[in-house]
């Protein structure tokens, strides 16, 4: 019900003539009950809107002799029809003015729970946003792109043991851009397109497959000329293409390669050394082991002995391919790298997935030692030079 709502749509008379009994608006005789008017005497005392039966009515004229008052109730003897419910129960006079200091204080408590609405949905708004920045600025990748110019940035060298930035163990404190080296001092400083992203309890880095994403160490982390073992827990997505997790050098050429080349139109892991320093393929050596299977996590083993002039491949801890002899590794110049490999003065073989669990050894583990480090049995003598993404 709203107020100034006219009556129902009954046809509208003419004014009563003076002295008559009805108001205006009705026709002479007794007023008929309507909507707002109830049948019959008052009942009880005053309700909703209406002054007190014991005390005087502020808002209604004193009766006048002889005048009738068209606002009263009709009286008891009349007849009247069926009127429309009340829309509330009233106990008191019939009055149509309502209670304005009620309607004023019910209007203000509606305002103040608006405005209570208001400012909670805007700290909630506000909160939003701010996670949604925040989350932007920490998970945003650079702009794809072909950069086949040697990488000549080095990374810092943190001390072993630094705690990583915020809650991400695997970077150098204070540089979200390096990846920590937990065994050594040698961060790998990360290309735009590379990213550390959390995985289970551990990490990984995240690579795009182009010229931007890869991950750098200041120097030589290997020293090709001795016994050593590289070894990564990989995540392919490429099927063709050559793609290369781990190499070392920036020169002419790697020194050596751990990855996947395509060997009769498929992917298949392969550990590749360069024996000559012209970096020419007839100078380079590889051991190919069945087909690299895309959206699976491989870790290869590559090693090489000194002593016997062996090199070999290792997939999931079991030995694959054939080891191959060779003269001797070439000591290129260059530093360690993650996600690519240099051949003939270009970047190539860039890779696409993630990489994680790369450990660096001086000696070169066995064929029982390997097999022993797959399980995460080995023995805790035998411990890494270098270790990255590991927690």
């Amino acid at each position: 019900m709203s107020f100034g709502t006219p009556p129902p749509s009954n046809e509208q008379p003419e004014p009563a003539p003076e002295g008559g009994s009805g108001g205006y608006g009705y026709p002479p005789g007794p007023p008929v009950p309507g909507y707002g008017y109830p049948p019959g005497p008052p009942i009880g005392a005053g309700g909703y809107g209406y002054p007190q039966a014991a005390g005087p009515n502020p808002y209604q004229d004193p009766p006048q002799q002889g005048v009738p008052n068209p606002y009263q109730d009709p009286p008891a003897a009349a007849a009247a029809p069926e009127a429309f419910p009340e829309p509330f129960p009233l106990s008191g006079p019939s009055s149509t003015e309502p209670d304005w200091e009620a309607l004023s204080e019910r209007a203000a408590k509606e305002r103040r729970r608006k405005r209570m609405w208001a400012w909670g949905g805007a700290v909630t708004v506000l909160a939003l946003l701010a996670g949604g920045g925040a989350f932007l600025l920490v998970s945003g990748y650079g702009t794809e792109g072909e950069d086949d110019k040697p990488d000549t940035t080095a990374s810092g060298s943190p001390k072993p043991g630094a705690s990583g930035t915020g809650e991400n163990s695997a970077l150098v404190a204070g540089d979200p851009t390096v990846i920590r080296d937990v065994s050594g001092s040698m961060g790998l400083r990360m290309g735009e397109d590379a990213s550390v992203v959390p995985l289970g309890t551990r990490h990984e880095v995240k690579m795009r497959g182009n010229s931007k994403s890869y991950a750098q160490a200041p120097e030589r982390v290997v020293d090709t000329t001795k016994s050593f073992t590289v070894t990564a827990r990989l995540y392919n997505l490429a099927e063709k293409t050559s793609r290369i997790a781990v190499s070392q050098g920036d020169g002419e050429s790697f020194t050596f390669e751990l990855g996947g080349d395509q060997v009769n139109g498929k992917l298949t892991w392969i550990f590749r050394v360069q024996t000559g320093d012209k970096g020419a393929a007839a100078t380079a050596v590889t051991v190919a082991a069945g087909p690299a299977p895309k959206k699976d996590r491989t870790t290869l083993t590559a090693t090489y002995d000194a002593e016997k002039k062996t090199i070999a491949l290792y997939v999931d801890g079991k030995p694959a391919g054939k080891a191959e002899q060779v003269p001797a590794i070439w000591q290129g110049p260059g530093p360690f790298q993650l996600g690519r490999s240099r051949h003939h003065g270009l970047w190539s073989g860039s890779w696409s997935g993630s990489i994680e669990k790369v450990r660096v050894f001086d000696t070169a583990l066995s064929d029982e030692q390997v097999a022993a480090y797959q399980e995460g049995k080995l023995d805790s003598a035998v411990k890494p030079s270098h270790s990255w993404l590991v927690s």
